[in-house]
């Protein structure tokens, strides 16, 4: 299968090796230089999103936010503009709901099939082709771009409709931000307690508060290891929208919005682009203490 690929950050460059260890092409688009890696794997750079999309057969998108993904759509060179009947826009970034359902009617006005497909489990499983892949969109559709996602992923799933692969992405990042919260509270009480924190994790992975997040980011905090991963601007971003939007439903997320709190501590501190992993950097200030020396 021939594909178009825009954004080959973190998370889209070892997706886009996932695609060619499959045998399809690769016509890959970045602002930044594609990595040499990817290259000599057999992907194709082209100049703009516009040819991407004329190239492609299936035009997958992995950039930061909602703004990105309009300006990669219908900006100046932009996918619509290289689009022909019966291409699939597959959008896997984490974005508005609300706004992906109205790129979503732009695109079937082209003639054009549109998934929102964001996806959860980070440069790790994005290397591993483990990510979790939730689906909004027709079966149809779903049904042809499967293949590639299976490629990418292991836990697939048809939510429903345009929006829907999005909505459940806030809710994955709502759990995901509070079990952080949750894990940080723990192995930081084990620690000022007396407690080898590195020793409780292990206990705990046997017992039911064992989680990925206890396993991977809980080393994190122990290890002192906050590289990304995943940026805590982009899971700000994120639970921005979990809270606009829940304005909108006239709810509330009293924990969610102590999570974003959270971050925006650490963020304030100058570490908005470590991993989302080091919000218990928020946590330790507030106990004076730190998890691990």
């Amino acid at each position: 299968m021939k594909i178009g690929f825009i954004g080959l950050g973190i998370m889209g460059a070892p997706m886009v090796g996932r695609l060619l260890d499959g045998g399809h092409q690769v016509f890959a688009n970045d602002l930044n230089p594609i990595q040499p890696e990817i290259l000599e794997k057999g992907a194709t750079q082209v100049s703009s999103a516009k040819e991407a999309a004329e190239m492609g057969d299936v035009i997958i998108i992995m950039v930061p936010d909602t703004p990105d993904v309009e300006i990669v759509l219908f900006g100046e060179n932009g996918v619509a503009q290289g689009l022909s009947s019966d291409k699939i826009v597959v959008d896997m970034s984490s974005i508005s709901p609300v706004e992906t359902k109205e790129f979503a009617e732009k695109i079937n006005a082209r003639d054009c099939p549109y998934l929102d497909a964001p996806v959860s489990g980070g440069e790790v499983g994005a290397k591993a082709g483990t990510l979790t892949i939730m689906v909004g969109g027709d079966q149809t559709t779903f049904d042809k771009v499967k293949p590639l996602f299976e490629l990418m992923g292991q836990n697939i799933t048809l939510v429903g409709d345009n929006g829907a692969g999005q909505t459940c992405k806030v809710a994955n990042q709502i759990i995901v931000a509070l079990t952080i919260e949750a894990v940080g509270e723990a192995l930081l009480f084990a620690s000022k307690a007396g407690a080898d924190p590195a020793k409780v994790r292990q206990a705990l992975m046997g017992g039911f508060a064992s989680s990925k997040i206890l396993e991977i980011h809980g080393e994190r905090m122990i290890k002192r290891t906050f590289d990304p991963g995943f940026r805590i601007t982009l899971h700000q971003k994120d639970l921005n929208l979990a809270l606009s939007n829940a304005r909108k439903l006239r709810m509330a997320l009293p924990n969610t919005a102590f999570a974003q709190e959270l971050f925006n501590s650490v963020a304030a501190q100058g570490n908005a682009d470590l991993d989302h992993s080091a919000m218990v950097l928020a946590l330790e200030k507030l106990a004076e203490h730190k998890v691990c020396e």
